[in-house]
C-alpha cells in the first residue's frame, strides 16, 4: 500500500507542476494581448450607447430624485426595443459617421506608428537642438 501512495503523490507533484507552467504561459499570453499602443484612438459608441447619452440626459429631467444608474439603463434598455426602426435611424447614422472617422484615425495611427517610430528619435533629437539654440 505505500508504494502506491508515493506514486500517486509523485504523480500529484508533476500535475502541479505542469498547471504552474500552464498558467505561466496563459499569463504571458494574457500580457501579450494586452498590449496596447499609446495613443491609439478609441473605439467609437455604439448607436444604443449614442442613445443612451440622449435619454440619460431627459430622464434625469424627468426624474431627479433618481440615483440608480441600474433603473436609467433598464429604462433605456426597454425603451430601445420599443423604437421602431425609423426611430432609431439617427443614433445609426450618427454611429456609422463615428465608426468611418474611427476607421481613418485607426488606418492613420497605424501607419504613423510603423513609420513614425524612426522619425519619432529624428524629431526629438531636432526638438532638441532647437530648444537648446532658443536657450542660447
Amino acid at each position: 500500500m505505500k508504494g502506491t501512495k508515493i506514486a500517486s503523490v509523485a504523480h500529484k507533484k508533476l500535475v502541479t507542476e505542469t498547471m504552474k507552467k500552464r498558467k505561466a504561459e496563459a499569463d504571458l499570453k494574457k500580457k501579450e494581448k494586452a498590449t496596447k499602443t499609446a495613443g491609439a484612438p478609441k473605439r467609437p459608441p455604439t448607436a444604443f450607447f449614442i442613445f443612451m447619452a440622449d435619454f440619460r440626459k431627459s430622464y434625469k429631467e424627468n426624474f431627479p430624485d433618481n440615483k440608480s444608474v441600474a433603473v436609467v439603463g433598464k429604462a433605456g434598455g426597454e425603451k430601445w426595443k420599443a423604437m421602431s426602426e425609423s426611430e432609431k435611424a439617427p443614433y445609426v447614422g450618427k454611429a456609422a459617421k463615428l465608426k468611418a472617422e474611427y476607421e481613418k484615425t485607426k488606418v492613420e495611427h497605424n501607419n504613423k506608428s510603423v513609420t513614425g517610430e524612426a522619425a519619432k528619435s529624428e524629431d526629438s533629437e531636432v526638438h532638441d537642438d532647437a530648444e537648446q539654440q532658443a536657450s542660447s
